[in-house]
Formats: structure tokens, sequence, C-alpha cells
């Protein structure tokens, strides 16, 4: 049975490794099959489904069941990088690497907790889950675990938050507009201008306010991220499209926000998916006592995670810091890998505890 320290070493050296390896979403083979390797290299029995990589460790007549999840796709580098972003190399006990923050040392921390509770004992099914595709919400990762992996009566997902448990996280819904007039010459003021007509459209966008606010994750937001209209000068355009980025609360589901939109603006709309559906952690669930044992207040996050698309009790919780994600530079603290070890286990325990006097 390793100690914390040799378990955080083990996961410093392990998180270094890993970031040589580019692992863009969709992308994750090689780094699922370096994971795969040093995991059996360990004596474990990791599984494998397309590049994500799970261990299990189940206990005899328990009757609840731990997921620890995190993933190892990030986005690609952006061009601001200075420095090559997969040289990844501890210095002065810093990590700079693309995904050491998001979400590397989730991986490699979840891992080193799930071997600490295994080790003891835990008793508790324990699944540990490095996932593909996150960053692109794609359907070969947390989507299609769902229907391979066993039920969970709790998921913590890992994703840089300081280790500040986000018990509720924004939905996200993408709406395409497209709005018609008339084409016609511009110099005899011709035909219906479909870009005044969006006009007003983009008014709404801007000024509305939805009714029904959070309290941990505020009002519906709505911004216009793309428009695109005319291609001559000298033509009144007869088309406009433009894009809307709306984060949602848990009180709208993607229907009811384009039915609302609908009755308000010119454009033909076409919703791109609903499946990314705000999240929140049950009121009444045993995690939210334990996190107030451990004097953990909750947030509510305005950036997507897996969590949207788990249908099980869930805390987003890890090391990093969510502003370092995606940008040039980013990295992780070895502090931040102690620090998230040793919170993990704390709040796992103190939700066993919870459960065990309901």
């Amino acid at each position: 049975m390793l100690s914390p320290e040799q378990l955080i070493q083990e996961s410093a050296s392990l998180l270094e490794e890993m970031l040589h390896i580019p692992a863009f979403s969709g992308q994750e083979a090689d780094k699922a099959s370096f994971l795969e390797e040093w995991l059996l290299s360990r004596g474990y029995s990791p599984k494998r489904s397309g590049n994500n990589i799970w261990l299990e460790h189940r206990m005899e007549g328990a009757k609840k069941t731990l997921w620890l999840h995190s993933h190892i796709d990030t986005v690609k580098p952006a061009e601001s990088w200075k420095t090559d972003p997969f040289a990844a190399h501890w210095q002065e006990g810093r990590l700079t690497a693309l995904g050491a923050n998001d979400a590397g040392a989730s991986v490699v921390t979840m891992l080193a907790t799930f071997r600490a509770l295994a080790d003891a004992g835990f008793p508790m099914n324990l699944i540990w889950v490095a996932g593909a595709e996150e960053e692109n919400s794609g359907p070969g990762g947390m989507e299609a675990m769902v229907r391979i992996l066993p039920p969970a009566d709790l998921v913590l997902v890992g994703e840089p938050t300081g280790m500040r448990a986000a018990v509720a996280e924004r939905g996200l819904m993408v709406v395409d507009g497209l709005v018609r007039g008339v084409a016609g010459h511009a110099a005899r003021n011709e035909g219906v201008n479909a870009i005044y007509r969006a006009m007003d459209d983009l008014a709404f966008f801007r000024d509305y306010s939805f009714e029904k606010k959070s309290g941990m994750l505020g009002p519906v937001s709505m911004n216009l991220t793309v428009i695109g209209a005319g291609e001559k000068h000298n033509s009144i355009p007869d088309l406009c499209r433009y894009t809307v980025d709306i984060r949602l609360n848990e009180h709208y589901s993607h229907s009811e926000v384009l039915e609302i939109l609908r009755e308000q603006v010119h454009a033909e709309l076409q919703l791109r998916s609903e499946r990314l559906k705000a999240s929140a952690t049950p009121e009444n669930h045993s995690v939210l006592f334990a996190l107030h044992k451990l004097g953990i207040t909750g947030y509510g996050s305005p950036t997507l995670s897996d969590w949207a698309l788990l249908p099980y009790p869930a805390v987003k919780i890890g090391p990093g810091d969510s502003a370092r994600s995606h940008t040039a530079g980013e990295y992780i603290l070895r502090q931040e890998l102690e620090e998230a070890l040793s919170l993990y286990l704390k709040l796992i325990n103190t939700w066993k505890d919870e459960e065990i006097m309901e």
C-alpha cells in the first residue's frame, strides 16, 4: 500500500509522461494506450472501450457505487503558446503543458484516490474513468460510457475548480437563425433587406431577460456569436444567417427556450442539439451534507463538462483553475495535486459516513 507521498510522486510523474502525448478530442488513442500500459505495469486490470479507460473495484455486498471521472482529451493549442505545449517538464513545482490543468491533474489525482481507497478496502464499489471526447461532447465519450458502466450513486467529475464544489452547471444550446428577405438592386432601393429584418432579432437577443433565475446559475444568457449576409455591395441581401450561444439554468429546457425565441424573432430557428442540459446536485443528496461538514461551499459553474451527459447525481470538483483552461501556458502546481488527493479522500470518506447514517 503506497503512502500519500508516494501516490503523489507517481501521479506527478504519470502526468508529465501523459502530457507529452497529444490527445485532441476524438484522437486520444495514443494517450489511452499509454495509460492502459501504465496501469497494466502496476498490476491493475484496466478496461477499455474506444479511447475510454477505466478501473473497477468491487466490494462483495456493496450497495453503493462511486465514479471518479475525468477526461484525457484536450482542445488544440492556442497559437500564442511560446513554448512547445507538449514539452511537459516539472520545474520548481510547476508543470506547464497543454492539458495539465484541464484535466490531466484531475485524471491522475482521481486515480491516486481510487488506488488509496481500493487498498484501504473502501466499502463501496469504485469506478475510475479516464474518458474521451469531453471537449467536443462527442458520442464516443461519456455518452457511450453511461451505457456500459453500472449506475452510480454519485459521480465526482474532475475539472479544474480549485477544489471548490460545483453543485450546479449551466447547460448549452446553440441555435442557428435564418432571416429571409427579398433580393433587389441597391441603387433602386428594391427588395426587402434581410439584414434590416435581422436587426430586430439582434436587439431581442441582446435585451431579452428570461423570467426564471437560478440562485446558483443566475439567469439564462444569450450571446450572438456568428453572423453573415450579402456578397455584393450593390445587391440587397435576401438572406441573413446568425448563430446564438445560449447558456441555460436548471429552470428551462431546450424546447422551452426555443418556443420563447420562435415567438419573438423573424428568423427560422434551428436547434443543433438538446443533449447538453443544465445540471444540479439533488437538494437532499448526502454529498451536500458531506460538503457542508467539510466547510466546502457549493457554487454554480458557468462552464460545461461531461456532467451534462450524466443521468446520475454528481459534483464537479478538481485541482487547477478554470481560468487557465484552453490558454497558452496552461499549468498545474504540484501543491494542487497534493491538496486534491487529500480533499478527495476526506470528501469521499465523509460522504460514506453520511450514507451509512441514512
